[in-house]
């Protein structure tokens, strides 16, 4: 069966699984992003800054980093079923909080509890990855992750008309609270509807867990230097929170957390080496071998496409507005509905990433994607005000189409390098995508625009070079299975 013979408009087998897996998806981007298109009436009610508003902004993207590697771990252990429901369920809490808080402080512990639930995707990709052959991983995996991601442009959309039918003054509180209550309605909803693994396919688990097994002493090495971008990013974060413009942090706490994250990377990477070092003691058979750098470039990856495309649409209202507003009149309104022509094409884009992954061939897809990526972003650097708006736009949706086509090649491959561990590689790679949020969010802070662009054409580039380096999944693979029976699962 062809990727091109998806029946979509089905509801049962693994059909029914990709559309309840992407609705869990796109609920949970709704409930993580739903304070952002009501944040002038959150300022307004709760009389905040304009630096506190930075503030809960920044604090979206804090925990998902380590949440998605946690979750990796708990959805490789027990399932995408239990997983996803207690998530969303969970999550409706801090959900709730946000939407009765009275003051900033309330607001912000809210909202960085409420950023556990960024690290749904990592789930979705596991039980996707189960369900679906090598040969339709690809498109479905980007259906999964693009038609999800339309979430945070369906709280823009949705959430500011909700609240204004509440009524003005409490309006938004009533409309952030909803999305809780949907998010816990809908836990039930995907446990009763759910199953891991298609009938009669074992559910593979890692056999141990807290940390990766790799195969060789350069992957071990390899592991542990990976890990260290994404402390890193919490440190770039604390940071930022500590700057005169937040001033939320004083130095003693920017030390205290920095210690608490340097020392979380060091107990993390001594479980790496113990969970490792038996196993690495004696020859490994052939059949448990993996390249981690497949993981690496991947992260990479991500962390340029994903991060980048946060930053991004975090400042293009601000840029048309800015660029526009003295030669053609542009409206702040003019400028975020221009702005949305970027973020759209996740709905188109990042499935068919995916789908030519499946296509075409998973490394040559990744590498011309990121490439034209790269092509994207330079020609943005050149947009002024004396370019017509539609040319514009049409820069911006084709840099979209080829930064969100990237997003779905990359995890065309990701849950093909080792089945029982797709949760925690998917944790990894996902985790940089949000390390590279805040890494761009901070670059954007101190160069102007076209600067940025530049930057961001740099390390596509970059990106697409280091991808010239993964290899192809195999035609198969084999695991062992608790009992020490071998299972050959097909991948093409």
């Amino acid at each position: 069966m062809s990727t091109l013979q998806l029946k979509l408009l089905g509801f049962s087998g693994k059909i029914k699984i990709l559309h309840l897996t992407w609705t869990a998806f796109f609920i949970s981007f709704v409930v993580w992003f739903n304070h952002a298109p009501l944040m002038l009436m959150i300022m307004d009610s709760v009389n905040l800054s304009e630096s506190e508003v930075n503030i809960l902004l920044l604090l979206n993207f804090a925990l998902p980093i380590p949440a998605r590697i946690i979750i990796g771990m708990v959805v490789d252990r027990f399932g995408a079923r239990i997983s996803y429901s207690t998530l969303l369920a969970l999550s409706s809490l801090p959900c709730l909080a946000f939407a009765m808080a009275e003051s900033f402080e309330q607001l912000a512990w809210a909202r960085f509890c409420l950023g556990f639930i960024g690290a749904g995707f990592v789930i979705g990709i596991r039980i996707i990855g189960d369900w679906f052959p090598a040969r339709q991983v690809g498109v479905a995996e980007g259906i999964y992750g693009g038609w999800g991601n339309f979430g945070s442009a369906a709280a823009t959309i949705l959430l500011p008309g909700l609240a204004l039918y509440f009524g003005a003054e409490n309006g938004w509180r009533y409309a952030i609270a909803a999305t809780g209550i949907l998010s816990l309605a809908y836990a039930f909803i995907y446990y009763r509807n759910v199953e891991d693994t298609p009938p009669d396919v074992p559910y593979l688990k890692p056999r141990r867990s807290g940390a990766m097994e790799v195969t060789s002493i350069k992957d071990l090495f390899l592991y542990i230097c990976t890990t260290v971008p994404l402390y890193a990013a919490m440190s770039l974060l604390t940071w930022q929170l500590s700057t005169p413009e937040a001033d939320l942090l004083s130095t003693p706490w920017v030390l205290a957390i920095n210690i608490i994250v340097w020392t979380l990377f060091f107990v993390q990477a001594y479980q790496i080496v113990v969970i490792n070092a038996e196993r690495l003691s004696r020859p490994i058979d052939s059949i448990h071998h993996y390249p981690f750098k497949q993981i690496t470039i991947l992260s990479v990856a991500y962390l340029m496409t994903f991060g980048s495309k946060l930053a991004v649409v975090s400042m293009l209202p601000m840029f048309f507005f800015t660029i526009y507003r003295e030669t053609q009149a542009v409206s702040m309104i003019d400028a975020g509905l221009m702005a949305s022509s970027f973020i759209a094409m996740n709905l188109i884009a990042r499935p068919a990433g995916g789908w030519l992954s499946d296509r075409i061939g998973r490394k040559f897809s990744l590498t011309m994607f990121l490439a034209g990526t790269s092509l994207g972003y330079y020609s943005m650097s050149f947009i002024a005000g004396d370019w017509p708006i539609m040319m514009t736009i049409s820069m911006t949706v084709l840099c979209s189409i080829f930064l969100q086509a990237a997003e779905g090649a990359v995890f065309a491959i990701a849950p093909l390098i080792k089945k029982p561990m797709t949760g925690q590689i998917a944790g990894i790679v996902g985790a940089y995508g949000n390390a590279g949020a805040i890494i761009f969010l901070a670059l954007m802070s101190h160069v102007a625009p076209s600067t940025f662009f530049i930057i961001l054409a740099v390390c596509a580039l970059a990106s697409a070079i280091l991808a010239r380096y993964l290899e192809e999944p195999k035609e198969f693979i084999t695991e062992v299975m608790p009992d020490g029976t071998l299972v050959k699962i097909e991948l093409d």
